[in-house]
């Protein structure tokens, strides 16, 4: 499946108010009029530069600006109408649309946002902030690790090898996930929760979030079995001992109802 039907699909999950219909003629009439704007022209160079100046220009695509809800620019539908997004989720409109016009983006996780990559064949990758459509180069690389992980941090090979459509869909909804948590829409986290924990079942982190969605939920009962398995699973994680002090709460509260 395609990295944005998928994504589609996923969200139609998560949400039963999800507008399957206008989401997917929004996408065509974007692949539509980027086919009319680019017309005939052949140069794979030359097309994806017209591309991103319909995109970001004449769309107006890009970051979102004031005050806003981080869920508000990762749903795709929103996006679509806001056209305000995150660097994932612009990538995954702009990577739908070139795929529609024989053009590869690939995304890549790099560890401060994802970015975009396009293989020319020739030696000369070019390297794209899905933010602006503008070119990176290694030394703006290197300058956002140094800025956002450590000043001593460099930049490794395969810090810009191309995701896979999996770990692209875990990240966008892990982010989504949290947004919702801080926005407290827990019941629309758990749904994202679920997904997440198809994709990798045993992990941890997600086992303790459902857990503390769960007692958001005022379902202790269910959320204490998986606030335990973190804390043996984890148990030099910083946050463990915050979690251990919840679980004693809701012991607490289990004596009191008894």
């Amino acid at each position: 499946m395609m990295l944005c039907e998928a994504v589609i699909d996923a969200m139609v999950d998560i949400r039963s108010d999800f507008p399957l219909s206008f989401v997917q003629n929004q996408l065509l009439l974007l692949v539509d009029n980027a086919k009319d704007h680019i017309g005939t022209e052949k140069n794979l160079k030359i097309k994806l530069k017209k591309l991103f100046e319909l995109f970001y220009h004449k769309w107006g695509f890009g970051g979102a600006k004031g005050t806003y809800n981080l869920s508000d620019v990762l749903w795709l539908d929103k996006v679509l109408k806001t056209r305000q997004g995150t660097a994932i989720s612009l990538s995954i409109i702009l990577i739908h649309i070139a795929s529609a016009l024989k053009l590869t983006l690939m995304p890549i996780i790099f560890p401060t946002q994802l970015i975009l990559r396009v293989d020319w064949g020739d030696n000369c990758d070019w390297l794209i902030d899905p933010f602006t459509g503008e070119t990176l180069n290694i030394s703006i690389l290197e300058s956002w690790l140094k800025g956002s992980i450590d000043t001593c941090a460099k930049l490794h090979e395969d810090d810009l090898d191309e995701a896979t459509t999996i770990s692209v869909i875990y990240k966008m909804l892990t982010a989504l996930k949290v947004a919702l948590m801080e926005e407290k829409k827990m019941e629309l986290a758990l749904n994202v929760n679920k997904i997440l924990l198809l994709i990798n079942p045993n992990d941890p982190y997600e086992i303790r979030d459902r857990g503390l969605i769960y007692t958001q939920l005022d379902c202790e009962h269910i959320a204490i079995n998986d606030l335990i398995y973190f804390v043996e699973h984890c148990p030099e994680d910083l946050i463990s001992e915050m979690i251990k002090f919840q679980i004693n709460i809701i012991k607490q509260k289990k004596i009191t109802l008894h």
